[in-house]
């Protein structure tokens, strides 16, 4: 139980910190899909997760090697990460300007008289500041909204999303859809076919009217299969396969607006708040949907869903902002 507590820590922590940290490096030309590409690499996991755990037979041999195998990604992901730098706008926060004038001039490729006077003009900023943000600042005047509209987003999309894809075969079942393995895989492969081609449009059409376009089209799919939940197997694949490929692109979104919704002094803990209001909800979702395919069946189970995007696309209207221009914080320097 311990060592799975510590798995899920970690897990938790680098949802804040991976983003965050890729996003102070990039050029914001590139933003969009290099964030992106975080989710999509999340979407191939779970794919060959999900297809091994389908396909080879579980017994006490291979459900350890099926969980020794999740070492592999991660001691890769290690060995990448050895050596990379530190962020130079947290440096020069805690005063560490010679520190972050060193990074600005070896990974941003600044002179050295710009990266220093940048990391001077950093520092003195922190020093009229609280050396730490606090949590109350994600709710303060000018940020409140941008962060209540993170948090509503954020969780009314992987909500369904962790739910449909946790228990894919007893929807399939639940929906009287035959050769459920069959189509888990079909399923499987729009999930990563959708996170690959979803990260052309995340930033060329910006951010909002990607999130409210991708949310309108998933708040129709589940509807569609609430009110087909009774007809062939063959019309509800097609609205389960647009819900799939679209909701793999949308998600992509996950790992890019919240690093932009934050200042710099802010963004870890936004996108650390965000990525833990996000997890309730997902978890929300998975207690809730197997007991609500037990009690109402399919059809109210995708209506409830469906109702659950609504309000996402709701609050995407009234309140998402256009962050693709945003400055992070080296972004003047690429």
């Amino acid at each position: 139980m311990r060592d799975h507590l510590e798995v899920l820590f970690g897990l938790g922590a680098d949802y804040a910190v991976g983003p965050t940290l890729l996003s102070e490096f990039v050029p914001g030309r590139l933003r969009g899909v290099l964030l992106g590409s975080l989710t999509v690499l999340w979407t191939v996991g779970h794919v060959l997760a999900n297809v091994l755990g389908t396909y080879i037979p579980i017994n006490g041999t291979t459900a350890y090697w099926l969980l020794a195998s999740g070492a592999l990604p991660a001691l890769l992901v290690l060995l990448l990460r050895i050596g990379i730098p530190e962020s130079p706008s947290w440096l020069a926060a805690r005063r560490r300007g010679a520190e972050a004038a060193r990074i600005r001039r070896t990974y941003l490729g600044q002179s050295e008289a710009t990266a220093t006077a940048t990391a001077a003009d950093a520092e003195a900023a922190a020093a009229a500041q609280p050396p730490a943000a606090r949590y109350r600042e994600l709710f303060a005047r000018g940020q409140a909204t941008k962060t209540w509209f993170g948090v509503i987003f954020y969780s009314a999309q992987v909500l369904p999303y962790f739910a449909i894809y946790t228990f894919m075969p007893q929807i399939l079942a639940a929906l009287n859809i035959s050769g459920a393995d069959t189509q888990n895989l079909v399923l499987n492969l729009a999930l990563l076919l959708g996170g690959v081609i979803g990260l052309w449009p995340v930033q060329r059409l910006g951010r909002r009217p990607f999130t409210i376009g991708t949310f309108a089209i998933l708040t129709l799919c589940p509807g569609a299969m609430a009110v087909l939940s009774e007809g062939s197997g063959g019309a509800l694949m097609v609205p389960f396969l647009i819900y799939t490929f679209v909701m793999a692109g949308a998600s992509t979104i996950t790992q890019v607006y919240p690093a932009e919704l934050f200042p710099t002094a802010l963004r870890g803990s936004g996108v650390g708040f965000l990525n833990g209001t996000s997890r309730v909800a997902s978890a929300i979702g998975t207690f809730v949907l197997p007991v609500s395919l037990s009690h109402f069946g399919a059809g109210w189970s995708m209506g409830w869903m469906a109702l659950v995007l609504l309000l996402g696309t709701a609050v995407s209207l009234a309140w998402a902002p256009e962050t693709r221009d945003t400055l992070t914080a080296e972004d003047p320097h690429h």
